[in-house]
């Protein structure tokens, strides 16, 4: 999808106009979790060698104040473990890139194998830790994403219409400036992913913060809106000199 903005000078700039994927939750994932009473190193060694991953949910800090409606206290915090081998599979299909910006559903139960549910609800990933070497999970972090709520998240940004881009046709060079944007979220309308399309960049064209539209639900977290987000540069030297600054 691209968008055309009129310029000054000479003639026209093209620039690309990003797609906002629809929020989703993933609701065929539904991440079981059972509770657990002590925390430390020691523990939470035991509970990975038994093929389990410790986690915590609790209700996240709002920018705004908490809803009166809210069916959930500020306070309100549970130690979990979750299964390693579910958290892969999940991994595995909706990618880890946008863990962390999709709703699943969790339910906690009593212990394993048991019947009997403590507690449900929508919530969002905000940490996956991982081992630096061996690429293992090794904790997780939930906050509750109950529709009354509103989350803070980082939205990962993805770049797409690289094969169409002028400018890269031309050799020019992709130089990535931000690579997510943090928003306040209503926790129905989180984007997984906010799409940039290149297909109509020029070299020296750029993308600005200020050009993304989502949904007029979420406010973004930045004082920087004339901040570019990519430009198109001629060489590598000038993609690292702009890095650098």
């Amino acid at each position: 999808m691209g968008r055309w903005w009129g310029a000054a000078g000479s003639g026209l700039v093209r620039r690309a106009v990003e797609v906002v994927e629809k929020a989703r939750t993933s609701s065929y994932h539904t991440i079981q979790a059972i509770p657990r009473e002590y925390t430390g190193p020691r523990v939470s060694a035991k509970d990975r060698a038994q093929g389990r991953i410790p986690a915590v949910v609790f209700t996240q800090q709002s920018l705004q104040p908490q809803d009166s409606s809210s069916s959930r206290p500020i306070s309100r915090k549970h130690l979990l473990t979750t299964e390693r081998k579910q958290i892969q599979s999940i991994l595995e299909d909706v990618k880890p890139p946008y863990f962390c910006s999709t709703t699943f559903q969790l339910q906690i139960r009593a212990g394993s194998g048991s019947s009997h549910l403590l507690e449900s609800g929508a919530v969002l990933p905000i940490k996956l830790h991982k081992d630096p070497e061996t690429g293992k999970i090794l904790n997780l972090v939930f906050v509750w994403a109950d529709n009354v709520s509103e989350l803070k998240v980082d939205v990962p940004v993805v770049f797409k219409g690289e094969n169409l881009c002028p400018g890269l046709k031309k050799g020019g060079y992709l130089n990535k400036i931000r690579t997510s944007l943090k928003y306040l979220c209503p926790a129905e309308n989180i984007p997984p992913k906010i799409e940039v399309d290149l297909s109509n960049l020029d070299i020296g064209d750029k993308i600005f913060i200020r050009d993304i539209e989502v949904h007029p639900g979420l406010k973004l977290l930045s004082k920087y809106e004339e901040m570019p987000i990519c430009k198109i540069v001629s060489t590598k030297s000038e993609n690292s000199e702009t890095a650098k600054a």
